[in-house]
């Protein structure tokens, strides 16, 4: 297959832009301006980038160059106003991005200001709904949010951390009404995954292939210039949690997350990567010099158990993985998030939580908690509220923090979990 990548401008860093501005024998300014209408203007076609003479745009098209943007095929709009776009890439292929106006809680308690704000805005969310009829299975998590924020303020110290000036801002964000700050885009590293961890909707694609750096930029770029936001002016977090593993497709996705820092504007401390345990990668993502926070997907408390529901575990196992993790690492405010999913009557029983507490015994982490997206084709069932409250309390009185995340767009497949470009579902597009 032709590398599409070799005529597409996005993915194209600094050096590579001056050498294919060299190349066509244009002074060295033209690559500022390219980067300037790719990365920052966000421009769909060469003919958009009016600060080029028009012989180089012709030129630039002769030679089948073009931006690179993925389209927008589909978007489906959920209640909770959640966006699932659904992106058409050059070859045919698609994969699927994610836009959550209010995230969903997964940066509180990692130490960064991002996550001190999720913090703020759940208690504050929590306080103004009160007398208010929320969602039924929204009720446990938003009292169970609430409750770990408490704690984790009390064991962790938060309040030291806070100095005044970060206080008032959070305040005047909140009582103002606003979510600045929290809005979070989730996106995808391949077409269809090949880890086949059992509870995920994705893993029943399997895998097509990986996506390029200027895919998995271009996923963002096309989500900011829809959403008409614009980094870092409106700060926006970012993770890369959608389709696929990124350790997977190591190259592309830490050239991406590059150009995503040095070009779009968006700050590695509000990105976060998420990986299903690809040992060698996590000894390698701890030298990178830019890198986005690290969670590590567990979802079981043993070997037995997360062989059985990630058949990766075969290949490295919790021993491996929790000296992989151990030996990271880490900077300055900066923690290890767990992601484990519960599964109804499988991961989510009182041994298991102790099991999770003795595993991370000791280090600087913390563990967000997932109810089960549910979806066709998977086996496993939700757990209903009392037993991730029960899970939760474990882990807390065993000094793990611990947080749930609350599920978002679940009515269009867009939660965790649920991703795999369905279009079968009640709510209809955005037109």
């Amino acid at each position: 297959m032709e590398d599409l990548s070799q005529r597409a401008l996005l993915g194209l860093d600094r050096a590579e832009l001056a050498s294919l501005v060299e190349s066509l024998g244009e002074p060295s300014y033209r690559a500022k301006q390219l980067l300037e209408a790719v990365y920052r203007q966000r421009v769909e076609s060469i003919e958009q980038i009016s600060t080029l003479s028009q012989q180089l745009r012709e030129t630039l098209a002769e030679k089948g160059v073009s931006i690179g943007l993925p389209q927008i095929e589909k978007r489906f709009v959920s209640q909770d106003g959640t966006v699932r776009y659904l992106m058409a890439l050059a070859d045919g292929q698609s994969v699927e991005t994610v836009w959550m106006p209010e995230g969903d809680g997964g940066e509180a308690g990692d130490g960064s200001e991002a996550g001190e704000l999720a913090e703020r805005f759940a208690e504050s969310s929590s306080l103004s709904a009160s007398g208010a009829k929320a969602l039924s299975e929204e009720e446990p998590t938003a009292a169970l949010k609430r409750c770990a924020t408490q704690n984790q303020r009390q064991e962790q110290g938060f309040n030291q951390r806070q100095n005044q000036g970060l206080n008032q801002k959070l305040d005047q964000k909140l009582n103002q009404g606003q979510n600045q700050g929290r809005s979070t885009i989730c996106i995808s590293s391949q077409v269809g995954c090949a880890v086949d961890c059992q509870f995920c909707l994705t893993a029943l694609l399997g895998v097509k292939r990986n996506l390029t750096a200027g895919e998995i930029v271009g996923q963002v770029c096309a989500v900011l210039k829809d959403q008409k936001v614009s980094p870092p002016e409106d700060r926006i977090n970012l993770v890369f949690m959608g389709m696929g593993e990124p350790f997977l497709n190591y190259e592309n996705f830490v050239k991406a997350a590059r150009l995503l820092v040095e070009e779009v504007g968006i700050a590695e401390r509000r990105m976060t990567v998420s990986t299903a345990g690809i040992v060698p990668r996590i000894h390698d993502f701890g030298g990178e010099k830019i890198r986005p926070k690290l969670a590590i997907s567990l979802n079981a408390s043993n070997d037995e158990l997360r062989t059985r529901l990630m058949p990766l575990n075969k290949k490295w196992n919790l021993e491996m993985l929790m000296a992989a993790a151990r030996a990271y690492p880490l900077r300055t405010r900066e923690w290890i998030t767990f992601e484990y999913v519960l599964l109804g009557e499988v991961n989510d029983r009182p041994e298991n939580a102790r099991e999770v507490a003795e595993l991370l015994r000791g280090m600087r982490c913390k563990v967000n908690l997932i109810a089960l997206n549910p979806g066709p084709g998977i086996e496993f069932t939700t757990p209903d509220g009392e037993r991730l409250a029960a899970f939760q309390t474990i882990l807390r009185e065993a000094g793990i923090p611990a947080f749930v995340r609350r599920p978002r767009g679940r009515d269009i497949y867009a939660a965790c979990g649920q991703l795999k470009r369905t279009v079968e579902i009640a709510t209809a597009p955005a037109p």
